[in-house]
């Protein structure tokens, strides 16, 4: 395997990477406030859509990242009310909501089956592309790759460093404390679940206007169900959450890289990769959980609401 191959390799794991980076900050985000939400697989969905429609219509890709960033953040507003405000059950609600995303999304992009835009070029940083092995994969992406780098250095500063980072952390473990220190507990609810959507529905945006500019029925293809079980893997921690995705990224790619070295397996069990890795990941995370312990908000999924 030459230098050349190896760049192609790196560069394709970023670039399938980088919609399960943008899913899985935005739902550590919400969980790191006590929200599971799990109808991320349905936000990418009707991100995807809207965007490409907009895209397509005006003739602008700008206006096709934006009108899925705002599809995403209005299905998650719909989201957090059934959840939050009405105190349903939030797996219930999540999992309602995937099945709500996947039929609206069908539904808005059926006459846009098969259309295809020029999406978002590579846009290659001078001196940096160059860098032996690394500088494909990191600084000749297109413009929403180097989004989702802005974004996840931005939450991992949030989270770390600021107040705002405290103050989410503190509503995720006990938002009853959070509350009596005088933090709108829902008000930081509400902020995250729509964070976790918009970042649903950029990622909806990179792949039917990036990875792939075009409309297809389940684009998504379930990488909001892998983006949930990075969450898990990377144990909430914001720094884990690239590397993690990078690695689901490689997964995704193994089977192209094994046909294209002659191994005689079936495509359809090569593909099927990705989501061995997920269920695999599953498992050893709950044994860790049995004999270790996570780092779960100790108050994820459990309703809420102001004592009166």
């Amino acid at each position: 395997m030459d230098i050349s191959m190896i760049e192609n390799i790196l560069f394709a794991m970023v670039r399938t990477g980088t919609p399960l980076l943008l899913v899985a900050l935005g739902a550590m985000m919400s969980e790191r406030a006590g929200v599971l939400n799990l109808g991320q697989e349905g936000m990418i969905l009707v991100g995807a859509a809207c965007g490409f429609i907009a895209a397509y219509a005006s003739n602008s890709l700008g206006m096709g990242v934006l009108a899925a960033v705002i599809a995403g953040v209005v299905v998650s507003l719909l989201f957090a009310f059934i959840a939050l405000t009405l105190i349903s059950n939030q797996v219930a609600t999540g999992l309602a909501l995937t099945i709500f995303g996947t039929g609206l999304s069908a539904f808005l992009g059926a006459a846009y089956v098969g259309q295809t835009i020029t999406g978002f070029n590579t846009v290659k940083l001078p001196l940096l592309g160059d860098i032996p092995l690394i500088g494909k994969a990191l600084f000749d992406q297109d413009l929403l790759v180097y989004l989702a780098f802005a974004l996840f250095a931005s939450v991992f500063v949030v989270m770390r460093y600021t107040r705002l980072g405290l103050i989410i952390r503190a509503v995720g473990e006990n938002p009853d404390v959070a509350h009596a220190l005088g933090y709108k507990v829902m008000h930081v609810r509400y902020g995250a679940v729509m964070f976790g959507g918009a970042m649903a529905g950029l990622a909806g945006a990179y792949l039917s206007l990036a990875y792939t500019p075009m409309w297809s029925e389940g684009i998504a293809a379930g990488r909001g169900w892998i983006a949930l079980a990075l969450v898990v893997f990377a144990s909430w921690r914001t720094e884990r959450i690239l590397l993690g995705a990078w690695l689901f990224g490689f997964a995704s790619i193994l089977h192209l890289l094994l046909q294209g070295y002659g191994y005689e397996i079936s495509p359809n069990l090569l593909a099927m990769l990705p989501y061995v890795v997920t269920i695999v990941v599953l498992v050893l995370m709950m044994y860790r959980q049995q004999n270790q312990g996570l780092f779960a908000p100790r108050s994820l999924g459990q309703p809420w609401h102001a004592p009166k």
